[in-house]
């Protein structure tokens, strides 16, 4: 991110709703699922309540990985519209998540349009508020 200054900050999001659905593959198996997701976000990102979809590969070991999309509404440093999240990680046997993910070029809108970033959690199994960091330049 060049151009402008960026700035740094955190806050922690929550899980409202996870559906999620085998598309191939059984429990203790390697197997294909998608999942729908509602959150909610306070701090750097404010959002009562995105709109998220992730494509996961489990291995048999309990391990695997995702990538998903996530639409934001609400605000970013007192600016509000909308941008969406590309979102990619992994997870551990232990439960634990690892996750990084960037503003989608060109997906702000009203006074987010412009909105650039980047940005990552990880979540500990048992958690309910999920600290993550944000890093974002707006025009």
């Amino acid at each position: 991110m060049t151009g402008t200054t960026t700035t740094h900050t955190t806050g922690s999001f929550t899980y409202k709703d996870w559906q999620e659905s085998v598309v191939a593959g059984a429990e203790g198996e390697a197997r294909l699922a998608t999942a729908t997701v509602v959150n909610t976000f306070s701090g750097g990102i404010e959002a009562a309540a995105t709109d998220c979809v992730y494509a996961i590969s489990y291995a048999a070991d309990g391990t695997g990985s995702f990538t998903g999309y996530e639409r934001c509404e609400g605000t970013v440093a007192g600016r509000s519209g909308t941008f969406t999240l590309r979102e990619w990680g992994t997870f551990d046997q232990d439960g634990s998540v690892h996750c990084s993910f960037e503003v989608l070029e060109d997906s702000g809108t009203s006074e987010l349009a412009g909105l650039r970033g980047t940005g990552g959690f990880t979540y500990l199994h048992g958690t309910t508020a999920v600290p993550y960091t944000f890093d974002h330049e707006l025009a």
